[in-house]
């Protein structure tokens, strides 16, 4: 026959049938002879079905901020939605102001707030500045989600402000504080840059864009055009 015939040893043959025994082989032979010749049956390609969508816990609702509250923790169809915890709004309805942020970053995550950290600590300092206590301040951010190196596309972004814009209906504040360039372009329809130095209309609320309070402690020299903005949001209304 030719070829030469390899051996194992003891030990490898060992290791070969007590890897057979775990794998359910525990006859050398079997009973009945096997057409080794046979053509294998033709197998039907597999049905795939489409996941059924996930569905919401509870419906937006309109009516209240509770129910909005109640819809943002439970939906699984959010902006950005994963399964991750969230960071919800926090605040008093009726607010002296609101503030309204970008997606929260990881220090949010941490004190469990939509600004955190550090951030929050010169966002309570600003409140103060004009004559307002954290408590007086409704707080909220664009996504309840943080999302490392995601963009959010037109459509999120879309979204994120008709939930924001519900927010303001229901919260009713005196004034709005859009904070950073994502607040910026989903409520105005411009970037900070242009958005800044001016008075807007929220459904029908005053708002002032400025830089977020983590821009600030990165670039503090901006801190002076940040306080003209306070200065301007808190003008009489009259």
């Amino acid at each position: 026959m030719g070829g030469e015939v390899e051996t194992i040893g003891l030990a490898e043959a060992r290791s070969a049938l007590a890897w057979w025994l775990e794998a359910g082989v525990d006859v050398a032979v079997q009973e009945q002879p096997r057409d080794w010749l046979k053509p294998a049956p033709s197998r039907a390609a597999p049905t795939t079905t489409e996941p059924a969508a996930t569905s919401n816990v509870h419906e937006p609702s309109a009516e209240t901020l509770a129910d909005l509250h109640t819809w943002l923790a439970s939906s699984a169809q959010l902006p950005l939605a994963t399964t991750a915890r969230r960071i919800l709004p926090h605040g008093p309805q009726d607010a002296a102001i609101m503030l309204l942020s970008d997606a929260p970053a990881l220090e949010d995550f941490t004190a469990g707030q939509p600004i955190g950290g550090d951030a929050w600590l010169l966002a309570q300092r600003m409140l103060a500045a004009i004559g307002l206590a954290p408590d007086q301040a409704y707080s909220a951010s664009l996504s309840c989600f943080h999302a490392p190196g995601t963009r959010m596309t037109e459509a999120d972004r879309e979204a994120c402000a008709e939930i924001a814009r519900q927010h303001v209906r229901l919260v009713k504040p005196d004034r709005l504080l859009l904070f950073g360039d994502g607040p910026s372009v989903a409520m105005l329809g411009k970037r900070l840059v242009a958005a800044r130095g001016q008075v807007h209309k929220v459904e029908g609320v005053r708002t002032v864009a400025t830089f977020h309070p983590r821009h600030l402690i990165n670039r503090p020299l901006d801190k002076a055009l940040a306080w003209k903005d306070l200065l301007l949001l808190m003008e009489d209304q009259s």
